[in-house]
């Protein structure tokens, strides 16, 4: 096998997408990743960086281009714009094709064909994110780094948004704050904002009346690292010091025409990102449940669980161990009466219990983080499901390390959907439903 180094120039031909947003080629048998190319293309890449002896390379020049390439991306690396150079209705057979790569390497499991990918309007978008500072600029990071670039970067945001973003900005360097960072959380209608600042210097009054127009702030101070390279890197957050809570509330509809549930959630809590396919998103998972006892691990601020039990399905037991999200989910709960339950414990150590046990859960709801089950999880998870598993999945490689192991425990895969929640970028979010033979 060739020995490939850092800094070659290659021509090579694209073969097809992979996970993490790029695509594979081969040099004379050795792997290359490439960043900004589209299967089918011939293309000049320098290699910039060498992983586990496979290669990572940027495109030079595209000699012979996909009619699917689109102009206008001035950086593939900055704010989820991985594939904003491929037309929109190629992106989506691109990102069912990287569910079906990780299926068949991984799960090693009957491909149960194509699934159907629920498409998103490609701008403003997000009404959730997370922005970095770094020397007074608030913003995305690029790719592999700890570069801030523009917020406004790939349209990811509302105008508005990335308006204010930009006056957070503005104040901050007047003040000498030192912002690391900036996590932001909006209504669907994007008139309302939540939002909580990292920062070294508490603000002013001036600044917090100034930033919080269109909803509540709060701050913490970042912890340092020591320099490195001439920066200061945040690496943890302590208690916040900002007055009250930055959270907002949201109504999200169980069901086409049902009445919305109003939703509390703090800045710093996971929530679902795209305003646009939120409400068909739940609509899907809460159509997928059975009658009976629901299990909803991962719960977030309630976002299935509390759907499915407003839909009339359940009883519904929410399971959350973060803080911050338990916190927000506690309160939401609160009208729901006997119809939900929660508990507020790490879903390794729930599922292990007597309490878990009991239950007897027609359905379980999975939504776990990026990097999926732990494998004690996925096991138990097996044995308490009765004849449903609703798998939301944010990562291709875990749902089919996952799916492997709830088919050892008599689960087949029925129904599989990929939400294309961040157009323009290589994530994926599937749902699959799994059945017991």
């Amino acid at each position: 096998m060739p020995d490939v180094t850092r800094g070659a120039e290659l021509t090579l031909l694209i073969e097809k997408a992979v996970a993490g947003g790029q695509m594979l080629a081969r040099h004379e048998g050795q792997v290359v990743l490439v960043s900004g190319a589209i299967p089918g293309e011939r293309v000049r890449v320098r290699v910039v960086r060498m992983a586990s002896r496979t290669a990572h390379a940027e495109v030079l020049e595209v000699l012979e281009a996909s009619p699917d390439r689109r102009p206008g991306v001035t950086d593939p690396r900055c704010g989820g714009q991985a594939f904003a150079h491929v037309a929109y209705a190629r992106q989506l057979t691109l990102k069912a094709g990287i569910v079906r790569d990780a299926w068949e390497r991984i799960a090693r499991l009957p491909w149960p064909g194509d699934p159907t990918v629920v498409p998103s309007p490609e701008h403003g978008y997000r009404m959730r994110a997370r922005l970095h500072g770094d020397h007074g600029r608030i913003g995305f990071l690029r790719e592999g780094s700890h570069q801030v670039c523009d917020a406004d970067a790939g349209g990811q945001l509302l105008p508005s948004t990335v308006e204010w973003v930009r006056e957070v900005e503005r104040r901050g360097v007047a003040e000498g704050l030192g912002i690391t960072a900036l996590e932001l959380t909006e209504n669907i209608a994007g008139t309302a904002r939540a939002s909580y600042l990292e920062l070294q210097t508490p603000p002013s009054a001036a600044f917090v009346a100034a930033v919080s127009g269109a909803g509540p702030i709060s701050w913490g101070r970042a912890a340092e690292a020591p320099p490195s390279r001439g920066r200061t890197r945040p690496v943890a957050r302590v208690a916040i010091v900002g007055p009250g809570e930055a959270s907002l509330v949201d109504g999200v509809s169980p069901s086409p025409g049902a009445a919305a549930v109003p939703l509390r959630r703090h800045a710093r809590a996971f929530f679902q990102g795209n305003r646009f396919l939120l409400e068909p998103f739940v609509h899907h998972v809460v159509a997928a449940v059975e009658r009976g006892p629901v299990l909803d691990l991962y719960a977030g601020v309630g976002l299935f669980g509390l759907s499915t039990a407003a839909a009339g399905r359940g009883p519904v037991v929410c399971v959350e161990g973060d803080a911050v999200s338990g916190s927000d989910l506690i309160q939401n709960t609160t009208s729901f009466g006997v119809r939900a339950h929660v508990v507020r414990e790490p879903v390794e150590r729930y599922v292990a219990s007597a309490a878990a046990s009991r239950l007897g859960a027609a359905t379980v709801i999975l939504d776990p983080p990026r990097t999926g089950m732990a494998p004690e999880v996925a096991r138990a998870v097996g044995r308490l499901a009765g004849s449903r598993l609703i798998f939301v999945s944010c990562d291709p490689a875990t749902f089919a390390r996952d799916a492997r192991v709830l088919d050892e425990a008599g689960f087949s895969l029925s129904a599989l959907t990929v939400f294309d929640l961040f157009p323009n970028t290589a994530h994926v979010e599937a749902v699959g439903v799994f059945d017991r033979r």
